[in-house]
């Protein structure tokens, strides 16, 4: 079989019956997430976000909360279903993601292409081992094409839990990483998505209330840091749809995201130093 027919039969699987979706995993805080598919082995993911600033882990990313510079970024991705369980549903998978972050470049941002200032990459195995648990492994390389930053290797493991009752309503979240490349220590997170739908339905959209609380261990936020803590909390507005065989999902989320004084005073010359860093974003995710 040629290999493009060997991609269109794992395209063309039947998918069993009822909601089908696959993890996803952020490349840069390796958290949970989840989209819709249709059906099919391997899925497929695209997205392109616009935000007022960059931001990772609370921490300035080379771009203010402002609206100067406006960072967009595009993610490609795969998800391939490894397993699936004895009632036909996909349960452990292999995901590959790719995020990259343009905006308009700095003066000292002169290395070629100048706009293109970050690509973090991850792959990522992903399984469903009890009902409402999913867990992960992830090793992600993160870059800076323009040279604007260095480059830095992150091993992580993550865990989301969801259910229709008790603590699964919350959506807990938690994620552990170190970095087998770039700076030491450790960071931890934890985090949970409340949500309420609007109206029944599949493509119904929701309202959820995000909020993050993360501490980087000795020095994981460069040497000399020591311990450092960030939280953030806002409010989501999330509605899916369906065009064609192809699943969408807009995301628009606003955030205020609250940093410790150490964390504050890290960056160039033009990072973002409040104590309390207003954040939105505007997304729109295609899976198949």
């Amino acid at each position: 079989m040629s290999g493009a027919g060997f991609l269109a039969t794992l395209l063309l699987v039947p998918a069993a019956a009822g909601a089908q979706t696959i993890p996803t995993v952020d490349t840069e805080d390796a958290s949970l997430g989840s989209l819709a598919i249709g059906r099919g082995r391997l899925h497929p993911i695209l997205g392109i976000d616009l935000r007022n600033g960059d931001f990772a882990r609370g921490g300035y990313d080379d771009d203010a909360a402002n609206l100067d510079r406006l960072p967009v970024h595009v993610q490609l991705g795969l998800a391939f279903d490894l397993h699936r369980d004895a009632g036909g549903k996909a349960d452990w998978w292999l995901v590959g993601s790719s995020s990259n972050g343009f905006h308009a470049p700095s003066p000292d941002e002169r290395t070629r292409p100048r706009a293109w200032y970050e690509s973090n990459n991850l792959v990522a195995l992903v399984g469903k081992p009890a009902r409402g648990l999913t867990v992960g492994a992830t090793y992600t390389i993160k870059t800076s094409p323009n040279g604007v930053a260095g480059t830095s290797h992150e091993a992580s493991l993550t865990a989301a839990f969801e259910g229709s009752r008790g603590i699964g309503l919350l959506h807990p979240g938690a994620a552990v990483t170190v970095r087998p490349k770039g700076d030491g220590g450790v960071f931890t997170q934890v985090s949970i998505e409340p949500e309420v739908a609007l109206r029944s339905g599949d493509d119904a959209p929701s309202l959820s209330l995000p909020v993050i609380a993360g501490v980087g261990w000795s020095g994981f936020y460069g040497p000399g840091t020591g311990d450092v803590a960030y939280g953030s909390a806002g409010v989501a507005y999330s509605h899916p749809f369906v065009i064609g065989n192809g699943h969408w999902r807009l995301r628009a989320e606003a955030l205020a995201v609250v940093r410790d004084p150490t964390l504050r005073r890290l960056g160039s010359l033009d990072a973002e130093t409040s104590r309390v860093v207003p954040l939105a974003t505007v997304a729109l995710t295609f899976s198949y």
